[in-house]
């Protein structure tokens, strides 16, 4: 790997794939108009643009990792501009409105048994997560939005569930989904 003066990132290898780097500093200069006010209402950023971003693979590109990590950082910056705008321009009881309903989605899926809380592949040789897997990152949240238990938003970010076959696991879509609205309330009251 290799840190060039001019690039923000390391890139790898010639013979490794990292990200595009095209896209990655198109996205990032996007990412610093909108931050300095200067992007356009079609291109304007959001934290919840950012935590959707993906980039096509590059050999030679920058190492995802390091990408990775400042998307993270900027998600969290976004989405405290979003709440503080939120609040100065509606009110903080509005803000709190938001997180409560987002908060009770969330908990009532959190509250069901464990193996029941997301849907079943309809397919049978379909890709899936491990049940248990799930289950123990579910119980983590009821622990960190319940007990205070401390828990990174970084830490759901990254997590890995080892993989299941079709009815064996829960559906991987709707667990991302889960997962992302789950960043979002935290990113929202860190």
């Amino acid at each position: 790997m290799s840190q060039q003066p001019d690039t923000p990132f390391t890139q790898v290898s010639e013979q490794e794939f990292g990200y595009n780097m095209k896209q990655v500093d198109a996205f990032l200069n996007r990412a610093r108009e909108t931050f300095n006010g200067a992007g356009t209402d079609e291109a304007v950023v959001t934290s919840h643009l950012v935590r959707r971003t993906t980039f096509a693979p590059q050999k030679g590109g920058y190492a995802a990792r390091e990408v990775d990590g400042a998307l993270d950082r900027l998600e969290d910056v976004f989405a405290k501009r979003e709440r503080d705008d939120l609040i100065a321009h509606q009110g903080e009881e509005v803000w709190l409105q938001q997180v409560g309903r987002l908060a009770a989605i969330l908990r009532g899926r959190l509250h069901r048994a464990h193996g029941e809380r997301f849907r079943r592949p309809s397919r049978s040789n379909a890709a899936s997560y491990n049940v248990e897997d799930v289950d123990r990152l579910c119980d983590q949240l009821i622990d960190y939005f319940e007990k205070d238990v401390p828990m990174s938003v970084n830490s759901v970010r990254r997590v890995e569930f080892r993989t299941a076959v079709g009815t064996e696991g829960y559906e991987e879509s709707q667990v991302d989904a889960f997962l992302d609205r789950v960043v979002e309330l935290m990113a929202s009251i860190d």
